[in-house]
């Protein structure tokens, strides 16, 4: 199991991010913090490479993730979806958080367990 899939939607709209924003050389750290009931949040930023992080290459985007941050990016999938008509935004597919539910087309394709 990969630590972090980048979705091909997800690492399109990373690089235009990066030219729209002068952020050409820099990786894009992602930051998680587990709430009290399991919830996983999420913080994206292109940010320089410090001591310690884990640097994945990945679609020729460089994901930064803190040493502290892998064990619950374990697994994770990150995609760039339209969420409501005209509205899209980045989203996590996490199977550490307690609230994940596989999309059924992930959920199809897991054995049966009768």
């Amino acid at each position: 199991m990969d630590l972090l899939t980048v979705t091909a939607a997800a690492a399109e709209e990373i690089h235009r991010s990066m030219e729209l924003g002068g952020s050409d050389g820099m990786g894009l750290r992602i930051a998680v913090s587990q709430a009290a009931d399991g919830a996983i949040g999420y913080r994206m930023g292109f940010d320089e490479r410090a001591p310690g992080d884990l640097l994945l290459q990945t679609r020729r985007v460089e994901i930064l993730i803190s040493s502290d941050d892998r064990p619950l990016l374990e697994g994770t999938t990150m995609d760039f979806v339209e969420l409501a008509q005209g509205c899209q935004d980045f989203i996590f597919l996490n199977p550490n958080d307690s609230f994940y539910v596989p999309p059924p087309e992930l959920d199809a394709a897991a054995p049966a367990t009768d």
